[in-house]
């Protein structure tokens, strides 16, 4: 029983401490996301650690105090995306609907054939934007009927799950498809005109993920982040990033992307409405996100029914105020050496980036 004990304990603090190791192969970058049910684990493993070693000799109790060190350290990273920490993005009041904007961001599943569903939510929603992930040439014609409401839209269909859509309520410009490090890869940026008359830019985003059966490495899926914060990171107007970023909120690559774009996250402080696997309840992870600048508050942020994806939709209001908000994480000149690294690894440059509504 020790022995196994011994086994299960190394083996918790080994995947507790192989993210911390900077390299971007999958093998470690895979261990950021299951922070959540490691502290789950760990937290077991502790109360069967004490009932075990009530009385055994007090060497064996450095097992216990290990475990519980590693539970403290992944509780560091999650935390911030429960309701026990401060919001970082201040709670909208007393707004008026034309200072509003409403998007829907849905990764639908290149195989998955309910198009009725996301209708359906559009329809209930009445988002303003509706940015679509994986969408190939039949999510393109399945969506053809909400173009009356939606007239501005870029399409970029693709069937190897990298397509991407946006439709829009409000009027967009400046919109450029871009495939910024992987040429099969795209993103959008456009500028969008609120109903007030205000324009802000808006970046969308789907790098590819670090897996055995995509990239090897991370490398590519964090440069694009960083040369996106990069390039929008000294703008003074107002900015929204979103998409399937396939990273966790809680890395430290979304970390930095924060650090150095000086964008808030409308979940610190509110939960991590975790966005992927819709089939696995005990396998979730915020994958789909939403970026801001410090020109919003928040109305509201949710996660949304299944469309038969392996991805839930993430719906968020945000309101434009006219006083800003400065309460974003600030990079050091460590990080700003780790971004200028990322992006020299896989060879792009912030003038890759577009910027819409350019002043």
């Amino acid at each position: 029983m020790i022995a196994t004990l011994i086994t299960l304990t190394v083996l918790f603090i080994a995947a507790t401490l192989i993210p911390i190791v900077r390299k971007s192969h999958w093998v470690i970058r895979v261990f950021d996301f299951p922070r959540v049910q490691l502290c789950a684990l760990g937290i077991s493993l502790l109360i069967w650690q004490i009932f075990i070693l009530v009385d055994k000799p007090n060497i064996f109790y450095v097992l216990p105090v290990l475990t519980l060190c590693a539970i403290i350290w992944h509780l560091l990273w999650i935390l911030p995306y429960t309701r026990c920490w401060p919001k970082e993005v201040k709670a909208a009041s007393g707004h008026r609907s034309f200072d509003e904007i409403t998007i829907l961001n849905t990764n639908v599943l290149m195989t998955n054939r309910n198009a009725k569903a996301l209708i359906q939510l559009i329809k209930t929603h009445k988002p303003d934007i509706i940015v679509t992930l994986e969408s190939d040439r039949w999510w393109e014609d399945a969506l053809k009927g909400i173009t009356k409401r939606y007239p501005y839209h870029v399409n970029c269909p693709l069937d190897n799950l990298y397509g991407m859509h946006v439709f829009s309520a409000l009027p967009i410009g400046d919109e450029r498809i871009e495939f910024l490090v992987e040429q099969y890869v795209p993103s959008i940026h456009a500028s969008v005109t609120l109903k007030n008359g205000v324009k802000l830019q808006a970046h969308f985003l789907h790098p590819a993920p670090p897996s055995p059966s995509e990239n090897t490495y991370s490398s590519e899926r964090d440069a694009e982040l960083i040369v996106v914060a990069k390039k929008i990171a000294k703008s003074n107007q107002p900015i929204l990033v979103s998409g399937d970023l396939n990273d966790v909120a809680w890395s430290y690559t979304t970390r930095l992307f924060r650090k150095i774009s000086g964008l808030l996250d409308p979940r610190i402080g509110r939960g991590m409405f975790n966005t992927f696997h819709t089939k696995y309840w005990f396998a979730r992870w915020p994958l789909d996100h939403v970026f801001h600048s410090e020109h919003f508050t928040l109305h509201k942020i949710t996660r949304l029914p299944s469309i038969g994806s392996d991805h839930f939709p993430l719906l968020t209001t945000l309101v434009y105020e006219a006083t800003s908000q400065d309460s974003h994480v600030d990079a050091d000149k460590e990080d700003q050496k780790a971004a200028e690294r990322l992006m020299q690894q896989e060879g792009v440059n912030i003038q890759d980036v577009p910027k819409p509504n350019k002043p």
